[in-house]
């Protein structure tokens, strides 16, 4: 397949729902997920246990999603919560650079780059990645920190009065740079996956990236994400529909009386009440009420088999509550497939964005540039090609060689006027 042709302007973003849709993007993205979560989960109970709380009792309470709100808890506590979010945090930035890298080959025509190829590029680039968002909170840290120094002098009596009123503009340029920075930093969550993982950029590039997307593609950031935003929503639902009738259609089959029966009503129910609890679904579905009446839009999309969120069953066997335990992994393994589709669609989508960018702002096609792994194999065939040469040469000085050495010894000579001296 060749490469994209794209317009390089918002027509191109409704394309963010179907190249999304692929399941060597989601299957990244499930793993990035699964990682964080796993990273999250077992913080979270560390940061309950050092609040007081044994590791019994926040299980029973909490169950797989964990939460330090809500508990009087003491600082060490609230930062091993905190790096469980971060940790979390940076997996999605890791996997959503890995789909930004499959994007940029897919749209040069290349459909072989695989999803290893694609973690070892972020096992390359992995520094600017953590640290582009680091050292635009630096910024900010360094900005806040200088203004309360200021802030410290100009209450030294008689001389702060004047502290503050001769540099106030000095004041008011380093406050808005830092209002800007932090604009900055929520940019830089957006699109260091797609910098990285399109322009290869190291970490400082990837920070002045980050404020001349800010600076000189404003309108385009707003605009395109909100083009984008609808697109998300109604792509999650779609995908999201197929899923729960999926599991509808399996539950309906071997739900019937002839086969499983109670059993498997059972099973999905303690399955579901584990994966999707109560609140859960409660909370999902206000979310989606908020979203829609956003646009003014009240509806609910009907399912052909019901697999709503059950309430747990009151009696059931220990091959049951095994089971539906192991059901409950493949249940959380569904959820994390729709929300890895979500997230493929922004990482997708913010690529294109980056791509427009560049093509709006500098006249560089990324398309058409050749990245470091297109230049290595340009090399590689170059070496290759040389050492062909090489052995050619050396194959054919060989024979000359043995050709020689054969008329020496059939007594025949070369020199034919040595016969006719």
């Amino acid at each position: 397949m060749g490469p994209f042709n794209l317009y390089y302007d918002y027509r191109d973003i409704l394309r963010a729902p179907r190249l999304a849709l692929s399941g060597k993007k989601i299957w990244i993205l499930i793993i990035g997920n699964i990682a964080g979560f796993i990273t999250y989960w077992v913080f979270s109970y560390l940061s309950l246990y050092l609040a007081g709380i044994t590791i019994g009792n926040a299980i029973s309470q909490y169950g797989l999603y964990p939460c330090l709100y809500g508990n009087e808890a003491e600082w060490y506590s609230w930062l091993f919560y905190y790096l469980g979010i971060i940790a979390w945090v940076i997996a999605i930035l890791f996997s959503s650079t890995a789909v930004s890298r499959v994007t940029l080959k897919q749209l040069k025509g290349n459909d072989f780059f695989s999803a290893s190829d694609a973690w070892s590029y972020v096992h390359r680039h992995w520094h600017a990645i953590v640290f582009s968002p680091v050292a635009i909170t630096l910024i900010i840290v360094f900005f806040i920190l200088f203004a309360t120094l200021f802030a410290l002098a100009c209450s030294i009596p008689y001389l702060g009065e004047f502290l503050f009123a001769v540099p106030y503009l000095l004041y008011l340029f380093g406050s808005i740079f830092t209002i800007y920075s932090l604009i900055v930093l929520f940019v830089s969550f957006l699109y260091t996956p797609s910098i990285v993982g399109v322009y290869e950029e190291d970490t400082m590039g990837t920070v002045f990236n980050s404020y001349s997307i800010t600076a000189g593609n404003a309108w385009r950031v707003i605009v395109y994400n909100i083009l984008l935003f609808p697109l998300l929503v109604i792509g999650m639902e779609i995908f999201s529909w197929f899923a729960i009738n999926g599991v509808g259609f399996i539950n309906y089959i071997f739900g019937c009386e002839w086969f499983m029966d109670a059993t498997l009503a059972n099973m999905t129910s303690y399955a579901s009440s584990l994966v999707c609890p109560q609140w859960m679904c409660e909370t999902i579905a206000c979310i989606r009420n908020e979203v829609a009446g956003w646009f003014g839009l009240y509806y609910s999309v009907p399912s052909i088999f019901s697999a709503n969120c059950s309430i747990l069953p009151t009696t059931m066997s220990g091959t049951e509550t095994i089971a539906s335990t192991l059901l409950s992994i493949s249940y959380l393994l569904i959820g994390f497939s729709i929300l890895s589709y979500g997230l493929s669609i922004i990482s997708v989508g913010e690529t294109i964005m980056f791509i427009i960018f560049k093509k709006k702002s500098d006249d560089d096609d990324l398309l058409q540039r050749k990245d470091e792994d297109e230049i290595e194999d340009e090399i590689e065939d170059e070496f290759t090609f040389e050492d062909e040469d090489i052995d050619e040469q050396d194959t054919s000085s060989t024979s000359k060689e043995d050709d020689s050495n054969t008329n020496g010894l059939d007594g025949t000579d070369d020199n034919p006027n040595k016969e006719d001296e």
